[in-house]
């Protein structure tokens, strides 16, 4: 079993016994505990009693009864091309919500990215290796295929301003009928990522600007390593001096 301390002087709004000066446990349903007994003080009313700090509560459930508890999966699914620190800092706060969150990229065989997929699995990969619930997977088709595929119960969508939410909400409801059982939650940017896109920062990287502080180090240097040459090719046609004919 199990022990949790109780803090000092908690109140136990659930029945129990009263036996002279100490509380007896209660097993079972819908407490699901066992309370040791303890010796109490204040004063006795119709819902609750004041514990020591002494009081323990001891878990019942057994090591199988917990493993059948539900693991609450969800998803992340996105283009991250490349990732961003916003896109960091929404899978680090799912982190700490969900049992399990799986990042997924998605693979668009319609557009032509920046990065390829296996480029962009290795950045997620390195960025989330401290996380010890958040894998990183790849995946084509309806998501809330690869939702089922996966277990996923929830879907995370970040939310940056009003037109985010218009089209996040149409997505929503249209999983919502295809899978009603798929959740959606949306989870506001922290404020210093509240502008920041991944269009955003190929826009900017393309053009020889500086993306410091908008992605991870090993993404601005990925960027510099696949946009550098390009960008200086371009800059030298544009400064050559056309002939006169």
């Amino acid at each position: 079993m199990t022990s949790y301390e109780l803090p000092p002087l908690c109140y136990i709004k659930r029945p129990g016994n009263c036996r002279g000066d100490y509380l007896y446990y209660w097993k079972g349903e819908p407490a699901f505990c066992t309370l040791q007994r303890s010796a109490w003080r204040g004063d006795l009313d119709k819902q609750g009693i004041a514990i020591d700090f002494a009081g323990r509560i001891e878990s019942c459930v057994t090591a199988a009864e917990r493993g059948l508890l539900k693991k609450v999966i969800a998803m992340y699914p996105g283009s991250f091309d490349p990732p961003t620190n916003g896109h960091l800092d929404l899978i680090a706060r799912g982190s700490k919500i969900f049992d399990e969150l799986v990042v997924a990229i998605l693979r668009n065989a319609e557009k032509a990215p920046l990065f390829n997929l296996s480029e962009r699995l290795l950045m997620l990969e390195a960025m989330t290796a401290e996380f010890r619930n958040v894998r990183v997977e790849t995946f084509d088709g309806l998501m809330v295929d690869y939702a089922a595929k996966v277990k996923a119960s929830a879907v995370l969508r970040g939310i940056r301003a009003i037109s985010d939410y218009e089209y996040e909400l149409q997505m929503a409801l249209m999983n919502r009928k295809l899978q009603p059982d798929l959740e959606t939650v949306f989870m506001m940017p922290a404020e210093q990522y509240s502008y920041l896109s991944s269009r955003l920062v190929r826009e900017i990287a393309q053009l020889g600007g500086s993306v410091k502080d908008l992605v991870p180090e090993m993404v601005e240097q990925r960027l510099k390593e696949k946009l550098d040459p390009a960008v200086k090719l371009a800059n030298a046609r544009k400064s050559k001096p056309r002939k006169r004919g």
